[in-house]
């Protein structure tokens, strides 16, 4: 007998068939693979649908003595499900999770039903209780390609039910026989289709293997290759630095009118050797700096610093690059944004950089220098802003690989060496931080320099960050230069600048006020720097004052071979405000 359930709210009953004999199995089977058919499973599902079915129907009727098979449509999730539930009055499962983990044995086969019902479905959940019954419900979900079930078809699902009666139980074995055999041509179908993929996939790996070998081998080209350039471009730097300082040095001496004057045309000429100098040392530093980071041989040295004295050096040193007055330099200094305490030497040179590429390729307009702090991510952002001539988006990656360049027609004009921007990078990783790129072509740029507030411990930088001011004693018979240094010094507001005119006056000043630092001239009459420096470190009263020692002469193996191991020196040639800032706070840090 089949009776067609009542609709619910929630769920929709199809069809209730009793399990009281070994026809109602069949119906059983048959019914679920009818509906199956009806809605929209395919061949092998609806095989599948019906062989859970049929078992856990035998077991109601074969164990417990009969059941019910009721068949559920649940229309709400998507897919819609196919529900079927199989319950009898038995006595029930003793040990139900015996039976589910496998380990249950029997002779008859009981529980290898639930077992396969449980494999073949996408649902599955069971209830039995001693002397209760059990109730199984398997669900399979509906194709996700088939439309939708509606209550109108389920509708007409349920009134061919009802006329189709048919439960021959041999037809339904041929049935059930004709469905074997073509599961078994499928299963045999897919066997021959996996050994031949298993063939091609076979060939396939031995070609991936022999791929992988090969790159292997290429990479570690590559790496033995890049290490190689690296600590010959790492050991080279004394080599490649040594002739450039002295051209540019002769330079400076033919310029000066050291050795007589010069004619306009021998001075023209001078001044070319002396710029295409520069221009190569700028090359040599950059490229020798890169291969440094890369092969891990530069150290971080943090140094105490605010904003505001970092765009103070800047200001001062970049000014002179402002060629037309149609570009506007502008430092804007913010009020909340925390002290830093990180090598303010590296984010000198990466801001330089950025600030320098920005006035080359900005016609009008400004260069903005601005700083703000994300307290989110605990990071420090210095922006450089430009209205230049902007970068298209294709190329925004290939400006930070090494000697490439943008073709456009003020690249034509402006000198560059392509490896400002890659070093700028591999510092800004260095300090912990990243350099970004937003930049829309015609509309100019943004360079951000992003790097986390503190790198190291800041309480090193306590005696330096601290409010006292810092003696400076220089010992310099030229000048000139005492006023430039002068100049220099006094302006900053955390040193206090005192000054000697030979090296007997200087040793003097030195004994009697006790400076932080000496800044020291090598050549002078009466007493040379090699002497002062000497009777300084005699002097238990001096030893320990740290002492930077300032020099025309080249800066060599040679000359540092007769100076105590670790002495600063800086050359005359190289003096700016901001080199002169940098070398007296490492100098106070050092001494702290």
């Amino acid at each position: 007998m089949v009776t067609v359930m009542a609709a619910s709210s929630k769920v929709w009953p199809i069809v209730t068939v009793p399990i009281e004999g070994e026809a109602d199995v069949v119906t059983v089977r048959q019914r679920a693979h009818r509906l199956a058919e009806f809605l929209g499973f395919d061949r092998q599902d609806q095989t599948r649908i019906a062989t859970a079915v049929s078992e856990l129907a035998r077991n109601a009727f074969s164990y417990a003595g009969g059941g019910r098979a009721e068949f559920i449509l649940d229309p709400t999730p998507a897919p819609q499900v196919f529900y079927v539930r199989i319950s009898d009055k038995g006595p029930g499962i003793a040990d139900i999770q015996t039976i589910l983990d496998g380990q249950y044995r029997s002779k008859s086969g009981m529980g290898l039903g639930i077992l396969g019902a449980r494999r073949l479905m996408d649902h599955f959940k069971i209830d039995s209780k001693a002397g209760k019954g059990t109730t199984v419900e398997i669900g399979h979900d509906l194709p996700r390609r088939a439309a939708p079930v509606t209550r109108v078809k389920l509708a007409e699902v349920s009134t061919i039910l009802q006329k189709d009666r048919s439960s021959d139980p041999l037809e339904a074995l041929r049935q059930q026989n004709r469905e074997l055999m073509q599961s078994l041509d499928e299963i045999r179908r897919k066997e021959e289709e996996s050994k031949q993929l298993d063939q091609e996939l076979s060939d396939t790996n031995r070609g991936v293997v022999a791929l992988y070998a090969e790159l292997d081998e290429r990479a570690e080209q590559l790496r033995r290759a890049s290490e190689l350039k690296t600590k010959f471009l790492s050991n080279m730097s004394h080599e490649f630095r040594t002739p450039l300082n002295s051209v540019l040095a002769l330079s400076r001496l033919l310029l000066d009118r050291i050795d007589g004057d010069l004619t306009p045309e021998q001075e023209r000429q001078v001044g070319y050797i002396r710029r295409s100098a520069e221009s190569l040392l700028e090359l040599v530093n950059d490229l020798l700096d890169l291969a440094k980071v890369e092969a891990g041989k530069v150290d971080v040295k943090p140094s105490a610093f605010t904003v505001g004295e970092l765009f103070g050096g800047l200001r001062g040193a970049l000014r002179p690059l402002l060629t037309s007055q149609a570009v506007e330099l502008t430092f804007d200094i913010p009020d909340k944004v925390p002290n830093l305490f990180t090598d303010e030497a590296k984010v000198t040179q990466i801001l330089r950089n950025l600030i320098s590429n920005a006035l080359k390729f900005t016609e009008q307009g400004e260069v903005r220098v601005t700083a703000s702090f994300d307290a989110v991510k605990g990071r420090v952002n210095l922006s450089v802003r430009d209205t230049g001539i902007g970068i298209a988006p294709q190329d925004h990656v290939r400006i930070f690989e090494e000697f490439s360049q943008v073709d456009t027609k003020i690249q034509k004009r402006v000198k560059g060496t392509g490896l400002g921007l890659p070093l700028s990078r591999s510092l800004a990783e260095l300090l912990g931080g990243e350099l970004l790129l937003e930049s829309v072509l015609g509309q100019g740029s943004v360079f951000t320099l992003s790097i986390p507030p503190e790198r190291g411990d800041p309480s090193r930088a306590q005696r330096s960050a601290d409010n006292t001011r810092r003696r400076v004693l220089l010992i310099d018979d030229d000048e000139t230069f005492r006023y430039v240094m002068r100049q220099i010094i006094s302006n900053e507001p955390r040193y206090e600048f005192i000054e000697a005119v030979d090296g007997d006056d200087g040793l003097k000043v030195a004994r009697e006020q006790r400076p932080d630092v000496i800044i020291l001239d090598l050549q002078m009459p009466t007493m040379d720097g090699f002497t002062v420096l000497q009777e300084l470190n005699a002097d238990s009263r001096t030893s320990v004052t740290p002492v930077i020692v300032s020099t025309s002469l080249n800066v060599n193996a040679e000359l540092k071979a007769r100076l105590p191991a670790g002495t600063r020196v800086i050359s005359k040639n190289t003096i700016s405000r901001e080199n002169v800032s940098l070398f007296l706070r490492d100098a106070t840090l050092g001494a702290s």
